[in-house]
């Protein structure tokens, strides 16, 4: 086989069994986790597969990198300040029935997950959900399945609702404003669907009332702290709709947020997910070593065999 087309070979498994990897989410016979596959899958590319170094750091996408770190930043001060269990309980403490606290946990994951990462609120606000509905007698699953599923929905709307619309703002060129304008009615609807699918799943596992309340569920708020904060994130949403660069306002947000006496920045930093911005790292390198292979170019031409550029109707 000549190199060329043996490092094309070679580049191709690398990516495949990493993502096959990344898929299982570990390596059978060992103790490896995602971000140590895209780890280990950047350095084959590197060291095994030829990938030049330079090549190699010029892949990684620094935008999507500093926008997901500042909105960690901005969500972890937010936690810390108890904002987002006082918005839950605050819905929660409007529910009348069953079905209502379902309808205000859908509405309030779907509506912070558009605001911020999803992955923080639904490590903030499960175990809270999780308190109420014990609280109440009622059964915990569906409220949880609910959580999670808005959560992902509710991210849709926006670019800084998960990574992966991060990404797609970053490689796009899409403005915040025009990404909500399509998205968010398609948000809309997809939480919609979470409680009506949950509540026609579990509708016989709900009583028709809450049961007699224990304890009323304590949580503490840093008013000065969350004040400040949502200052800082009032005025990032409004430069988002402006038109400014997002990974740009998120970082001057993140180090708004930070200029306080009331927090110790450690607090803080243990709130972002390093795992997930190094895996974010190694998927750039996996990505970037495909491209420079001339995969795509062989998938264009094989699309082009079978006349996918022509589908019939």
């Amino acid at each position: 086989m000549p190199a060329p087309a043996f490092d094309h070979a070679l580049t191709l498994g690398i990516f495949t069994a990493a993502y096959v990897a990344l898929g299982l989410g570990r390596v059978p016979g060992l103790r490896v986790d995602r971000t140590g596959v895209a780890i280990v899958g950047a350095a084959a590319m590197v060291v095994v597969a030829g990938f030049p170094w330079d090549d190699a750091v010029r892949s990684v996408d620094a935008h999507t990198l500093v926008l997901l770190f500042g909105m960690m930043i901005v969500a972890g001060y937010l936690r810390l300040s108890g904002f987002f269990g006082l918005v839950t309980l605050w819905a929660i403490r409007r529910a009348r029935t069953p079905r209502g606290l379902l309808a205000a946990i859908v509405v309030a994951s779907g509506v912070l997950s558009a605001l911020f990462v999803n992955d923080v609120v639904c490590l903030v606000l499960a175990p809270l959900v999780l308190a109420i509905a014990r609280r109440l007698g009622l059964p915990p699953v569906p409220y949880l399945i609910a959580l999670a599923a808005a959560a992902n929905v509710g991210s849709v709307a926006t670019l800084t609702g998960n990574p992966q619309n991060m990404l797609v703002g970053s490689f796009s060129g899409l403005t915040y404003r025009g990404f909500l304008a399509r998205e968010a009615p398609i948000a809309v609807l997809g939480l919609l669907a979470v409680f009506a699918v949950v509540w026609l799943v579990y509708r016989r596992e709900m009583p028709p009332s809450f049961a007699e309340p224990g304890p009323a569920t304590r949580h503490a708020v840093h008013y000065p702290l969350m004040i400040k904060t949502l200052l800082a994130v009032a005025v990032m949403l409004v430069s988002f709709l402006a038109g400014v660069p997002i990974a740009l306002v998120a970082i001057a947000g993140a180090a708004t947020s930070l200029l306080t006496r009331r927090v110790k920045p450690e607090k803080v930093y243990r709130e972002v997910n390093w795992g997930l911005l190094v895996l974010f790292v190694g998927l750039f390198v996996l990505t970037g070593a495909l491209e420079r292979s001339g995969f795509e170019d062989d998938l264009g031409r094989l699309a082009a065999a079978l006349g996918l550029h022509r589908p019939s109707c």
